[in-house]
């Protein structure tokens, strides 16, 4: 548990959300922990099926939704850096929005936001160009939905630029490099998955408004949303802990 001498005025209380609809076995134990979920649309992961069942789920335990569009790439989930023409891209991008929105209608829902997934939301963070394509088409296509993204990224500021909505996001069962970029999956300490450390991060989070960064410096950071991994091997023990612990 946290020490006493920890602050004990909140800074934020952001969201939780949880990328969801990507065929774990554990989604409903997840759902009532969240406040919105974002919704694998056929990019990296998603068939009617999936993409139907966790829509009732939403629907069952009154949760929020976003889409999740990601590199046109089942085969590795989305997690590797594709080379395709702004055009596919973009065509692919369109396509997943389109199905996402034609399938939350059908279960009486509306888009809350939207938010990259995998390898094109961290080159999104790095890459001027990508983020700048990307906050185009959505300035033209979704001007009035949220678009979550990472703190100091290109993403954030091309959409701040372009008078897009967003809502800064902070992956709380991940650890960050001190240039507010997410550590490598391959890096030991990339993941959190035990309850001591998670909240020690969520409480320097929510309480002291800054990040510990792997290397061990300390980034001041504003947050909107808090996200955890679905396919963390511990999120269904941890979740309920912090959700208990720092949000009720």
């Amino acid at each position: 548990m946290i020490d006493s001498h920890f602050p004990k005025k909140l800074i934020f209380l952001p969201q939780i959300n949880c990328d969801l609809g990507e065929g774990i076995g554990w989604e409903e134990e997840i759902f009532p922990f969240i406040d919105v979920a974002s919704l694998a649309c056929g990019g990296h992961f998603g068939t009617p099926k999936s993409l139907d069942a966790s829509l009732a789920l939403a629907v069952k335990y009154g949760k929020k939704v976003g889409a999740h569009p990601s590199y046109p790439d089942q085969l590795n989930l989305g997690r590797v850096s594709l080379k395709i023409s702004k055009e596919e891209l973009i065509q692919s991008i369109s396509h997943q929005l389109e199905w996402f929105n034609e399938r939350a209608k059908a279960h009486n829902l509306t888009q809350d936001h939207i938010k990259f997934h995998g390898a094109l939301y961290n080159d999104a963070a790095r890459d001027l160009e990508l983020a700048d394509l990307l906050t185009d088409y959505l300035v033209e296509n979704y001007p009035q939905i949220p678009l979550l993204v990472s703190p100091n990224s290109q993403l954030e500021k091309q959409a701040k630029a372009k008078g897009l909505s967003i809502r800064l996001e902070v992956f709380a069962d991940r650890t960050y490099t001190s240039d507010y970029l997410l550590s490598s999956r391959s890096q030991l300490g990339s993941l959190l998955h035990d309850v001591a450390s998670l909240e020690l991060q969520v409480n320097r989070l929510l309480f002291e408004g800054q990040l510990l960064s792997l290397d061990g410096v300390y980034l001041p950071i504003q947050v909107d949303t808090l996200c955890f991994h679905e396919e963390n091997p511990a999120i269904v023990e941890f979740l309920p802990i912090l959700r208990k612990r720092f949000w009720t």
